[in-house]
């Protein structure tokens, strides 16, 4: 299979390189959040190993987004709340 734009084989490795990623840090979060350590302000969202759930679970979605290309509808409502692009053009 070829790939006509450089650019467009980039959005897929980062897209499953990402899910790849994000699956071994839900799976390896033990040792991960073992050497991380559990710092106090991960005790409010349910300690390091939901913390590194959560990551891990952006990530993923994050990646699939990617290599749909639609990140832009993904990170829409995220962006509405920064001041320079807080318009969609």
């Amino acid at each position: 299979m070829r790939y006509s734009n450089r650019s467009t084989m980039h959005h897929i490795l980062q897209g499953l390189f990402g899910i790849v990623f994000s699956y071994c840090i839900i799976r390896y979060r033990e040792p991960i959040g073992a050497m991380i350590g559990d710092p106090e302000w991960a005790g409010k969202v349910g300690g390091i190993y939901n913390v590194l759930i959560i990551v891990g679970i952006f990530i993923f979605f994050w990646s699939v987004a990617s290599l749909s290309g639609t990140t832009d509808i993904f990170f829409a409502p995220i962006l509405m709340f920064l001041p320079h692009r807080g318009s969609l053009q």
